[in-house]
Order: C-alpha cells, then structure tokens, then sequence
C-alpha cells in the first residue's frame, strides 16, 4: 500500500472521512497512527552496554515531521497531502509540543538522543514526565504572566509502560509510573525517551496561575520543571524532585541489568549514566545504597557506582552549582545523608590539605552537588573548548589538580537534520542541489565553500532567506498581531531570559535607535529586532527586563515617525515551534553574553547554520565558530573572558563609573525610567532594571555597551553589500558541520561511553 492508501484506511476505520475531507484533527490523529505503527516496525537499540542519559529536561520539540523525515517517507506523506489539497504545515498545528524542557540543557539533550539512535548506539534518556512544564508564558499589562502548559490532553506520542517503582520518603513513598516516548534516528533504529510520573500526581491543585501547595509532594512533585525554590518550601520540593527521578531512574537501570542475566557487579561493563547537569546528582548516593540493599558493601559500591556514572558540566555560573542545605536533605532524604557523609568523609581524608576547597559538605552545611559528581564519577566534560579550559584553570581548578584524567571537552551539537530539513526545507533542498544529500548523513557542508564567489549561487541563498523572511512576517501577523516588514533587517535575539545573556543590552540598543531615528537619523533599512525568552517565575530582574522590552515594543511599534524604520517584536511563549519559524528567517544572531558566561551555547549552532551572522562575545561556542569561519565572517566586540575574571576577581567594575564617566550611557540607562516608558509601564519594574545599570550591572552591560553600539552598526552597513553578506551566511553554513550532534555523541561515545553500535 502507499502512505496514502494506509492514512486513507486509518481514516476509514475512525470513519472521519476522506483525506480530502477529514478535520484537521482527524488528520493529525491518521498520521500519529500511521508514524507510531512504522516506529514501532523499527529495531530497538540494544547491546551488551547501554547509556542512561538522565537529565532534568528533554526539549523535544513538535515530533510528526522530524519522525517523517528519520523514517524517510516525509516527502511521501506532503505528496499525497498536496494531491489531497492538504499541507503538512496545517496538520502540524494540531499536535501538542511535549511541555518537557526550557532552555539549551534541554535542546542538546533531546538533540544527543536523536544522534545516538542514527548512530546505532543503544541510548535512552531518563526523566520526568511533567504535566506542565516550566510554564506558558502570556503577555498580560506589558508583563509575565504564568500559566500551566497543558500538553498531555491531547492524542501525542507518550505511552504507560506498565512498569512502577516504588520512591522511599520518610513518612511515605510514591509510586513512579514509567511512560515512554520513541525516539528515531535518521535513517536507523529507534531509541526512547523513558520519563517518570507520580501516579498520585493531580493538576487540580493548581490555582491562580502556576501557584499550588508546594508541601503536597504526593500531588506536585511531576507537575512543574524546576519549581520555584525562593523559600524553604520550594527548595524541599526540589530535592523531592530530583530524588523522585533518579531513585525511579536508579531502580530501572538495576531491574534491567537484572533482566539480562548480570550481577549487580558488573554494572560498569553494562551501563553508563551521563548525569547531565547537577540535577540528577543524588543518583549517586541512590545507586550506592540500593547496591548496599543487594548485599554489597559501601566501599565496593561506591567503587562500583563511580565507574558508571560521568558528568557533563553545562555551567560557570557558581548560582547554578546546585548546593542543598544539608537541613533540607535530612527532611527530604534523610536514608542518604549517611552515605553523602561518608562520600564526604573519604573526600577529605584523601586530601586534607585541600579538604576545604574540595568538601562535598562545607563549612555552612551545604552539599554540593557538582563536587559529588567529580569525585564519584569516572568523567568530567565541559561543552565548549573557553568552557573547559575555564573550568580547568579557575572555576574547577583544585578538582582538575587531583583529577587530570578525568577532565574532557564536548563541544556541544545540533541536530542539523531538524534545523535544516524540518525547519528550513528551502536551504536544505538548495544545499542538496549544490552538493548532493551526502551532509543528511555525515553534516558536510565544507563544499559550500567553492561556490563562494559564484553570483548566482548567492542570488540564490538571498532569494531563499527572502523567502523565509516572507514566510515569518506572516505568521507574525498570524500568532502575534504584529507586521512587520519581510524587506527589513531581522535582528534575532531567542534564548533563556537572564542577566548573562545580556537582552538589557540589546534593549538599550533599541533605545539608542529610537532616540537615533526621532532625531532624524534613518538607517539605511529598516531594521525589525524580535526577542524569545522566558523568565523564571522567581525571577525578578529577569522579569523586569521582559517588561522593559515589551514597553518599548509598544512605544516604538505605535510611534507613526519611527516603525516604518525599527520595529520591536517578543514573540510569547517561545519554544521549539518559535524557533523553527525564527531561525530560517534571521539575519543577524545575537549571541552577546558576558565573555567567560556562557558554557557554550546550541542556538548560535543553529543560527550560523541556516545562513544568519553571528554578532557575538568571544563567549562560549563562538570562540570555536569564529576559529571556524574566521574573524571577517562573524561580528565580534566586547572584553575577553581573561578580562572578565580579572575585573571579577579585583572588584575592577563599576557600572557607575560608566553611567557617570559618559553622557551616551547615561542618556540610554535614564530612558529606561522616561516619561515615554513610565506613561506605558510600571514605574517599580522599570525602576529595578535602572537600579542595577547603575548600581549592580553584575554581568558588565555597560562595560562593552558602546562597543556593542558601534560593531552593531557597522554590521547593519555591512548588510547593504548583498552579495558580500550572502558569502559570509554562505562561509557560515559551509563551516556549521563541525557542531553536529552526531560528531559531538561519536566523541562521547569514542572517549567516554564505549557503546559497541548496533547494526541497522
């Protein structure tokens, strides 16, 4: 039968009709079935040796078409959709995206679990099947406001298992419920994505927004990702949590060594857990005590445990180290606690000269998650080259003394395939007429290069990001009500919204052009600068800097003398589905964090890779994309991360020496409290974010804010000699294999996991 004649008998057995004729719903009902029957026909990956890979958040994404395209029949099914005078792209409205992830920790996760099932290599993802994920964000009075994000109501890809673990807390257990998503390689065999309910889990509890009794673990604890730990209640929940997920996690992987025949002993030769992040820390001391429940003694089993487990580090910032009060652990986890001391007490011992610098549990009775993971596990990544070798020379630097040969680079990848044939088919199909489709397969695009200098050829990459650009502007006008024009310069600034990040600098920026332009200084395009992000509900700053933002879209978008020249945009509720219509279209990728703060970044991966310019720090993975590319096809300005760790270091930084040593600064800082923002917004918020310009800045915004100004400028100038930017997107593209996903899990796999792959 054709994919046609099997979705027409789907349809014929729900009796909804002709593909002609059936509700949209019904459609996307037909082609989950018909997708689901064919993965399931797919062999599992399994082997002598499998990768847990467990992490906190898998940011999985719409999953119809990226299945489509693995299992090598999306053009069939658009086919026999277009005969039918359907699209693919109406169809995919009615699927739910999975509410299982936020930021990049979430992305490069649910990116390495596609790799590894194209590569053959026998690797599930472990964690937490949230019933409303971080939350959905609305835009009520120009401010964040949070609601749950409903997505397991509707027909997807989740299915009950039937398996259940029990998860011992001190006055009770909960019963985990095992749930899975399959997860397909392109080409290849299957994986899954096996996440962790609380079968006493009730949304009802849920009231005024996202707020809910945060001490009834029995009903919260799989409700929201990274619930709000601002007070001692929400910090306990957090630990509920996380121990929820790896003692669940822990207890799976035992039953399935078991399953196959081998001894608690030998789980090092049978499993790898990647603890991604410091979330799933308490896995540690949770696999050692149920190994001690098989009758192992703690020093074998910690023996045992340390050469299965390894951690990837996704982090510089010391906030984001998780460190629980010890309080906090003996409320929640005190069956624990004896044996974190006792990892803690060997620590100490082995090094009592460095005990301090190096302690599991300081001086304040905190345990620190990152450091138990160091000690007691086999492996210690980072996941951009600057990243590590800041890990290794000052964040982690005791730690890289005693332990050398743990210490490794991962620099981070994408899933090309998805940000190429799913998101951009226009690229992908133009990429494909230059150099064949061997890049769906090994990500080469090195041979993009010859054709720099081909007129056509560049023609032809400006006529697909027009097109693109085409495509975005009306579905802005569709989802958010703004227009916006397609002939403008699309400045694309989409990640987690946080102080490193910098979006207040790029605020400030908007600021200077509007000031610019009401003083009749016209730029030479019009320029359109849209903004994604979500803030965490706790917040404030953060919360406050999506405020100002979307007070200066309504002040500029509405000023009849300026948005013919600059528009501001900030897309609600960004995720996935944002992120595939945002990122074809971009122009210019804004990647400007505090040098030395971000680890590596994933989203200036997928940006260079569909044609955008990087404007960027020396920060993270952009070092490696300007090695890549060279200095003259990427925008770079702002202080160097030696710099950085030296002002920190010395208490070199002021912000108020710039706000008063430079009357530009300062005229930019005082607008974000102008009669023209006050009169829109909410003096106290605005009020807060000027507060810390002038009085904090923590992240040194206006320490590169001029250069900033000024390189940004110079790339709008660049952006009018179409042919030269065509070449340098073209460069870009060209050099974006290097940050495949496939590369970095085949470096994981060659020097960490050892996973013997499966033949498809």
């Amino acid at each position: 039968m054709t994919i046609s004649e099997k979705l027409q008998a789907i349809l014929d057995e729900a009796g909804a009709g002709t593909i002609e004729q059936a509700e949209g719903r019904a459609l996307y009902e037909a082609l989950l079935r018909l997708t689901a029957g064919l993965l399931d026909g797919r062999p599992r990956l399994r082997g002598e040796k499998r990768l847990y890979y467990v992490s906190a958040e898998f940011l999985i994404g719409k999953l119809l078409s990226n299945n489509l395209i693995n299992l090598g029949i999306r053009g069939e099914v658009e086919e026999a959709l277009r005969k039918a005078g359907r699209s693919l792209a109406e169809i995919e409205e009615y699927e739910p995206e999975p509410a299982l992830g936020n930021g990049g920790l979430g992305r490069l996760a649910a990116c390495y679990l596609d790799s590894a099932a194209t590569l053959g290599l026998p690797c599930d993802g472990v964690g937490l099947c949230y019933h409303y994920g971080l939350f959905r964000q609305r835009f009520e009075e120009l401010k964040q406001r949070e609601y749950p994000d409903v997505w397991r109501d509707r027909p997807g890809w989740l299915r009950e298992t039937g398996v259940r673990f029990s998860v011992p807390f001190p006055d009770f257990s909960l019963e985990a419920v095992l749930y899975e998503l399959p997860v397909s390689g392109y080409g290849g065999g299957c994986g899954a994505l096996r996440l962790f309910d609380a079968a006493t889990a009730d949304g009802s509890i849920v009231k005024d927004g996202i707020g809910f009794d945060k001490a009834d673990i029995a009903r919260n604890i799989t409700l929201f990702l990274y619930p709000d730990d601002s007070d001692e209640a929400g910090r306990l929940l957090r630990v509920y949590q996380q121990y929820f997920m790896v003692s669940a996690a822990a207890q799976l992987i035992l039953k399935e060594l078991k399953d196959a025949g081998y001894s608690p002993e030998s789980l090092p030769a049978h499993a790898v857990i990647q603890i991604n992040d410091t979330h799933p820390s308490l896995i540690i001391p949770e696999l050692i005590r149920l190994l001690m429940t098989e009758g192992m003694e703690i020093g074998d089993a910690i023996e045992v445990v340390s050469e299965t487990c390894a951690y990837t580090n996704h982090t510089i910032l010391a906030e984001a180290l998780e460190k629980w009060p010890v309080d906090s652990l003996e409320k929640a986890v005190p069956h624990l606690m004896p044996i974190i001391r006792e990892l803690d007490a060997r620590v100490q011992a082995a090094s009592p000269e460095i005990a301090g610098k190096i302690a599991i549990i300081d001086g304040n009775d905190l345990v620190h998650m990152a450091r138990m993971d160091i000690h007691y596990g086999f492996s210690v990544n980072g996941v951009a080259a600057l990243h590590t070798r800041i890990l290794e020379e000052t964040e982690l630097a005791d730690f890289y003394a005693l332990y050398p040969e743990k210490f490794n680079n991962k620099t981070n990848g994408i899933t090309f395939r998805r940000w190429l044939m799913q998101a951009n088919p226009r690229l992908s199909d133009f990429i494909t007429g230059l150099i064949g489709d061997g890049w769906k397969r090994d990500g080469n695009f090195e041979k993009l290069a010859d054709f720099a200098e081909d007129r056509a050829v560049l023609e032809r990459l400006l006529a697909v990001k027009a097109e693109n650009k085409r495509e975005l502007a009306v579905y802005l006008a569709e989802k958010a009500g703004v227009e916006v024009s397609p002939d403008s310069i699309y400045d694309i600034q989409i990640k987690r919204m946080h102080q490193y990040k910098r979006q207040q600098m790029n605020a400030l920026w908007v600021i200077w052009k509007y000031l610019e332009i009401k003083a009749g200084r016209l730029p030479k395009r019009p320029v359109t600068v849209l903004f994604g992000a979500k803030a965490a509900p706790a917040y404030t700053l953060a919360k406050d800097t999506i405020h100002l933002i979307l007070c200066l879209q309504k002040l500029i978008n509405g000023d009849p003398d300026v948005s013919p020249w600059l528009k501001v945009v900030m897309v609600e509720n960004y995720n996935v589905t944002w992120a595939e219509k945002l990122i074809p279209a971009c122009d210019i990728s804004e990647q400007i964090s505090l040098a030395s703060k971000e680890a590596s970044g994933t989203g200036n991966m997928k940006f260079m890779l569909n044609g955008a310019v990087t404007l960027g720090t020396l920060d993270g993975a952009n070092v490696e994309i300007s090695e890549l590319v060279g200095e003259e096809n990427i925008f770079l300005f702002g202080k160097k991360s030696e710099e950085v760790i030296r002002l920190y270091a010395t208490e070199g930084y002021r912000s108020a020496d710039f706000y008063d040593g430079d009357p530009e600064i300062e005229r930019l800082v005082d607008f974000v409290i102008s009669k023209q923002l006050i009169r829109i917004g909410d003096p106290e918020n605005l009020a807060r974010v000027y507060k810390d310009l002038v009085c904090k800045d923590w992240f040194m915004t206006l320490l590169d804010l001029r250069e900033y100004i000024e390189v940004k400028e110079r790339m709008l100038d660049a952006y009018e000699d179409r042919l030269h930017w065509a070449k340098m997107a073209l460069l870009n593209i060209a050099h974006a294999g290097f940050f495949s996903s496939d590369r970095a899990v085949a470096q994981y796999n060659e020097e960490i996991w050892h996973l013997t792959p499966q033949k498809l």
